[in-house]
């Protein structure tokens, strides 16, 4: 996404210590001083609301990582179920990899969204 895709889902530099507070956390991968993704999620509401990895880092392993230690955090919190949207275009990469690392799609949501679920 570009950084005005993510403004508009309310993710900017202003609002990410807010989403870091209490029961939200972030993580980053960083390759040779760079960050090139991050993932952001919410204890007190069950979900992973970030997951991305720049396009030229892609296929190395990066998403998989972040999400794992995003999923382990959420469990060590007590929460048994966590969910997540992305886009309800089956040829949009991210369905594939959510459904590869065990999430179950959930439906599609009043916004068009498709909703996927993992038990811990």
């Amino acid at each position: 996404m570009t950084v005005e895709e993510l403004a508009a889902d309310g993710i900017t530099a202003e609002s990410l210590p807010g989403m870091l507070r209490g029961s939200g956390r972030g993580w980053v991968a960083e390759l040779e001083g760079q960050v090139v993704g991050f993932v952001m999620v919410d204890a007190e509401e069950a979900t992973v609301f970030a997951l991305f990895v720049r396009p030229d880092f892609e296929g190395q392993g990066l998403g998989r990582a972040l999400l794992e230690t995003a999923e382990r955090w959420l469990a060590e919190q007590g929460v048994s179920e966590t969910w997540l949207v992305t886009d309800r275009d089956r040829d949009v990469r991210a369905n594939g990899f959510y459904r590869h690392l065990g999430w179950q799609d959930d439906g599609v949501q009043e916004d068009g969204q498709v909703r996927f679920v993992k038990k811990h």
